[in-house]
Formats: C-alpha cells, sequence, structure tokens
C-alpha cells in the first residue's frame, strides 16, 4: 500500500514460506550438535588474526585456532570494528523495528505498507504469529522522540498500518530496535574470512529475501569449505571461488533491491509504485525478479 492506503496484489511466482530467526536458530543448533559440532553460545568473538596458515580466534577473552573462519555474525558486530570493515564509516540514517503479532491475515501474502519516510512489512511464520518489521529514517524518530508517538503520528496514517496497529495483538513487551540498518556494499572476503548472509551484504527488507541469500551462500559456502578442506583445492581458490560466485548470484540482486527501494517512504514514490504495479503489472513483475533469485 501507499503511504494514503492505495493497494494493489501481485502474486509472486517463486512462492516461499515464513519462519523466525529464533525458531530456524533452535533448528539449526540442534541439527550441527547432532553432526558433533561443538556449539559455543553467548562466546561473542571479538578478534580474528589470520597467520598465513591459519586463524588465531579470541572470544569473550578465549583464545582458540581454526583452519577456516565464516562470518555469519548479521548486520553488524564488533568483529567488523575490528577488521576495520569500510562499510562502517558510511553512517546509514535506517532504524530498524521490530514485533511479533498475532493478527488475522492470509498465510500466503506478504505485505508492504508504505508510511512517510520508512515502510512495513509483514509476514506470517511460525505457530500463528506474523513478524512484523518496519524501516524508517532516523530524523523521523528524532522528531517524535519515541517509538509508540512515532507510530501513532506517521505509520497510522496509512489506514492499512492503523487497523493492524490498533487490532493486532503485540507479544514483545518492546519492540526491538536497531539503528544504523546499513545497506552498503560489503563483501563476501575480508581479511581471508568468509563472509555471509548480511556480514556480507544485505538485501533492503521490501525484498524479503534476506534468509533465502544467506541459506543459499551458506550452501556455496559449503561446497568451497569442504573442497579446501579435502585438499581438493589451495586455500586462494577457495575464497577466489567463493568470492566469484557470491558475487555474481548476489551483486547485481543487492543493487537492484538498493534502487527500488527509492520508491519506498514518500507519498509521491509510493503512489508511483502502486500504480506501476497496478497498471503495467510487466514492469513490476521485472522489477520483483532483479531482487529474487533462482531455486537451489
Amino acid at each position: 500500500t501507499s503511504v494514503n492506503g492505495r493497494a494493489v496484489t501481485l502474486p509472486l511466482d517463486l512462492g516461499g514460506f515464513g519462519i523466525s530467526r529464533f525458531a530456524f536458530d533452535a533448528f539449526l543448533v540442534q541439527h550441527v550438535k547432532a553432526a558433533g559440532a561443538t556449539v559455543k553460545e553467548k562466546s561473542e568473538v571479538t578478534q580474528v588474526t589470520f597467520n598465513g596458515q591459519g586463524f588465531h580466534v579470541i572470544a569473550e577473552g578465549k583464545s582458540s585456532t581454526a583452519d577456516v573462519v565464516i562470518g555469519a555474525h548479521g548486520k553488524r558486530s564488533r568483529l567488523d570494528t575490528t577488521l576495520n570493515r569500510p562499510f562502517l564509516r558510511k553512517r546509514s540514517p535506517y532504524v530498524g523495528v521490530k514485533y511479533h503479532i498475532r493478527y488475522d491475515q492470509p498465510r500466503n501474502r506478504i505485505s508492504l505498507h508504505n508510511f512517510e519516510n520508512g515502510y512495513c512489512g509483514i509476514s506470517q511464520v511460525e505457530d500463528g504469529k506474523s513478524n512484523l518489521c518496519y524501516l524508517v529514517h532516523r530524523d523521523a524518530v528524532k522528531k517524535h522522540h519515541h517509538i509508540p508517538e512515532l507510530e501513532k503520528a506517521v505509520l497510522h496514517r496509512n489506514p492499512y498500518l492503523k487497523e493492524i496497529f490498533t487490532n493486532a495483538e503485540f507479544l514483545f513487551d518492546r519492540p526491538e530496535v536497531i539503528n544504523e540498518i546499513s545497506f552498503a556494499t560489503k563483501g563476501p572476503l575480508e581479511g581471508h574470512v568468509l563472509m555471509g548472509g548480511d556480514a556480507a551484504g544485505m538485501i533492503t527488507p521490501l525484498c524479503g529475501n534476506g534468509m533465502a541469500m544467506a541459506i543459499h551462500a551458506s550452501k556455496l559456502l559449503a561446497e568451497e569449505v569442504g573442497a579446501f578442506c579435502r585438499n581438493e583445492i589451495t586455500r586462494d581458490q577457495m575464497e577466489q571461488r567463493y568470492a566469484t560466485r557470491w558475487n555474481n548470484l548476489f551483486a547485481k540482486r543487492l543493487w537492484a533491491g538498493r534502487q527500488i527501494q527509492n520508491l519506498f517512504g514518500s507519498e509521491w514514490a509510493s503512489n508511483l509504485a502502486v500504480n506501476l504495479a497496478r497498471f503495467a503489472p510487466p514492469i513490476a513483475n521485472f522489477l520483483i525478479r532483479q531482487t529474487h533469485g533462482q531455486p537451489f
């Protein structure tokens, strides 16, 4: 929907399903433990040093060694600072706000609702819950001082969002808030650390493919790291092959997401996006395909 509530519905040809990170991470931990891996919880990695042959890793003051290190730490972490990653030098104006809610919405629908200086996405996950997240410019947060005031003054101007915020059951005592969400170019390799998921590059939320891209990147990593550990390829080959495959699959999609995001968050642009979808569906479907990959 647009800022003023104009609506359009489009099919998503690839389909999909929703699952929360909480449930998916628990699933992964259970299965890697069953496969014989050691899982260290509440143990944040703060420093990784490559010595030419392997890695020296420090987590919570304790030291260990590794042949390969994969960075799957999400949007940003202390490790990004330690590695002096360039994207940290580019300040981001975006703030992310997340809730879990119960709301009567079809299970097969993903909703995108615009509001001034931002947009909100809603999709159903497990147990009848829905994930509601919105992205907003920090200036709007500063203007209204507090999240509830921002929601009433700005988000409620879209009648669809007002209906949701008025009638949904909110399951968190307070929202999760993340500052300075960056969509700047990062890259799949930093200091010989292989990056995956949001640590390699974050697609704009309106594209709805972050978790799928992370899973796809993990498949690439498993193939290349597996070949290296079996002594079938060198470290240089592993790094080059992974970086090339990652860029071929994801770099264009990340760029397209950043461009399409310009159609969201203002009354004029959001009306343009809705009208484009209503009156020129082939163009709208083409734009959607630019951010969606192929089954793997």
